[in-house]
């Protein structure tokens, strides 16, 4: 997260995120997944202006976005208000950059944007810890974006442990013109099978008789510590994507439309809809990118080349 003071406004720069590997262990008592993933931040931003205000208020250059109550940077503004008593209001533009419904957490990081701006911004003096601790309270993947660049987080998402990396990682996205519901994709994961002495969770019927076992992340964040592309890449993993594809067959095609250029790995990002490419340079990026755009005119995406941060 990137934060400036410009005269009478605070601008922050919100990243998106893809995940390298992302394991849904089981259904939890109290409704959400139980997961694992490794997220790391990437060079796409949204940017968010905030400017004292009698009230709170939020204007979108996507006329897309709804700036309703509901939206997250609203509701992470009204958790500081009522967390720090302040009555301070503020006006809230928001520049949308990172695709909606499309697995980069754009609506998880502007809220981790709002928490971090605002407390700039009204003085209210909060560490980081306890900005990340609020923001579980509104959404699982906010609290990463205390953490970045890179973090393997647990529970539902919002238990971080920051991991480092030797060098930044090139990546092209292909962002298709269509959005997956997470709910609805979490909602048709098939969980894999576990050992024997795994610690049950609330619902194991949800792991069907022909469920692939469940894949450790431990060898991942071990080529990522390392810095090894290639290994990387063939290590990655995404638990969601076989659900997602099965709600939209594009999914699948794409994926494999990104393994015909042969990067080091591919992969669907989060719940979906985006899908990376994990490049060994910025030249394979390059390539790779220059071939999908040759492609765009028979089908709907948007390719963006970029690097973790």
């Amino acid at each position: 997260m990137f934060i400036s003071r410009y005269l009478d406004d605070v601008v922050a720069w919100a990243p998106a995120k893809v995940n390298l590997y992302l394991e849904v262990l089981g259904k939890r008592p109290d409704g959400y997944h139980e997961i694992e993933t490794l997220m790391v931040a990437i060079r796409l931003f949204d940017t968010l202006v905030f400017r004292d205000a009698p009230d709170l208020s939020l204007s979108c250059s996507e006329a897309g976005v709804p700036t309703g109550p509901d939206n997250l940077v609203l509701r992470a503004a009204r958790l500081l208000q009522d967390h720090t008593k302040t009555q301070r209001g503020a006006a809230i533009r928001l520049i949308k950059r990172i695709p909606i419904a499309a697995g980069l957490a754009g609506g998880s990081t502007d809220a981790a944007a709002t928490l971090i701006g605002l407390n700039r911004l009204w003085q209210t003096g909060l560490a980081d810890s306890e900005l990340a601790s609020l923001s579980a309270r509104i959404g699982s993947d906010i609290p990463f974006f205390f953490q970045t660049p890179a973090a393997w987080c647990t529970g539902r998402g919002e238990i971080v442990e920051p991991v480092d990396f030797p060098s930044p990682l090139d990546v092209v996205l292909l962002c298709p013109s269509f959005g997956l519901s997470t709910a609805a994709v979490y909602k048709n994961v098939q969980i894999g099978t576990r050992g024997a002495d795994a610690t049950p969770l609330a619902e194991e019927e949800t792991r069907g008789a022909d469920a692939t076992p469940l894949v450790k992340g431990d060898a991942i964040r071990a080529a990522l510590a390392k810095g090894d592309v290639d290994l990387i890449g063939r290590l990655m993993h995404n638990r969601l994507q076989t659900a997602a594809e099965s709600l939209e067959p594009r999914v699948g095609e794409y994926v494999r439309m990104l393994a015909e250029y042969g990067p080091a790995g591919q992969l669907m990002s989060g719940s979906g809809s985006t899908l990376f490419g994990l490049c060994r340079s910025p030249d394979e990026a390059t390539r790779l990118a220059a071939g999908l755009t040759m492609r765009t005119k028979a089908h709907d995406f948007r390719v963006i080349v970029t690097k973790t941060l």
